[in-house]
């Protein structure tokens, strides 16, 4: 087994313990590679030699690499995920943020992670892509989301009008804020904070979710995985933002078509015994605490509590 090692070098939360794991990997004998931002971080606070981190650099830890550990939080994994391309190395995500529905491997974990590892007793999720396409005199290279596309204003005042239709068919003409077409894997993100529904990663499914929609009656939808999804900002006056996974480009250009579906390919998430969505929604979102056992800094406001 070779690990692939990268992470986000800005969290100094990451250093002391990814040390800790190099040490434990050069003494164990089991080889990795780390990329060089990361292996930069190491050198420059006289973690380990630079002779040492060199040796073990690799510009790509996918195509180097058996496992990629993605230190961070879910943002890093994204980047990652994106980073790498599209290739079969299973990633595993170790928390160091705060959620973690994707990298969902405590720091504290991560000894154990390896020789669970090191055992073969781990599983791989294949997670379903999106990938958006638009004519070619946009200058709009194929994009694809392991979370959400989302059609955004750009910050300006003012609603934006999308039109959208499924297979051909129209489906609405949203007056909102923005429209996220989120992945099952994206429903625990974005499209959640706004009211969109959780969708078990197993599902093959694609989830319409409207930010703040004018027409209260419009709600969030659920399409099959196969549905041909397009989309076109009509005329307004502000420009506005297609992001994929948090990147986002800018448009000024209206009544530009977005066609959005499935990708050909996944991204391959490494999971470790004991791990089940279900067990993740339970522990990030303190589904079926009771009252008593939650802190009170994370207990949510009882408005029904007497004044202080």
């Amino acid at each position: 087994m070779v690990y692939g090692i990268t992470g986000n070098p800005t969290k100094e939360a990451l250093w002391t313990p990814l040390a800790k794991l190099i040490d434990r990997l050069l003494n164990d004998g089991l080889s990795f590679r780390i990329q060089e931002p990361i292996a930069s971080g190491l050198v420059d606070r006289d973690l380990f030699a630079a002779d040492v981190c060199r040796a073990h650099v690799a510009e790509n830890v996918a195509e180097a690499g058996d496992i990629v550990l993605s230190f961070g939080g879910d943002g890093t994994l994204l980047r990652t995920a994106h980073q790498t391309g599209p290739n079969d190395t299973p990633l595993l995500g170790v928390n160091i943020g705060r959620l973690g529905f994707l990298a969902d491997i405590e720091i504290e974990q991560i000894h154990d992670a390896i020789d669970a590892l090191e055992a073969g007793d781990y599983r791989v999720e294949e997670r379903l892509l999106l990938q958006a396409e638009m004519g070619e005199s946009a200058g709009f290279d194929t994009q694809w989301a392991l979370n959400e596309f989302v059609l955004d204003r750009s910050g300006a005042a003012g609603l934006i009008e999308i039109e959208v239709a499924v297979d051909g068919t129209p489906l609405n003409t949203y007056w909102a804020d923005g429209l996220i077409i989120s992945t099952p894997t994206g429903s625990t993100a974005y499209s959640l904070s706004t009211g969109g529904p959780i969708i078990t990663p197993g599902v093959d499914a694609i989830i319409l979710t409207p930010i703040a929609p004018h027409t209260l009656t419009v709600r969030p939808i659920v399409l099959p995985a196969d549905a041909a999804i397009t989309c076109q900002v009509r005329e307004n006056d502000q420009p506005y933002v297609f992001a994929s996974d948090g990147q986002s480009t800018m448009f000024d250009e209206h009544n530009l078509e977005f066609s959005v579906e499935r990708a050909a390919h996944t991204v391959n998430l490494v999971k470790l015994p004991g791990q089940h969505f279900f067990h993740t929604l339970r522990s990030k979102l303190m589904w079926g605490v009771r009252r008593s056992e939650q802190s009170t800094e994370r207990r949510p406001p009882d408005y029904n509590d007497p004044p202080r």
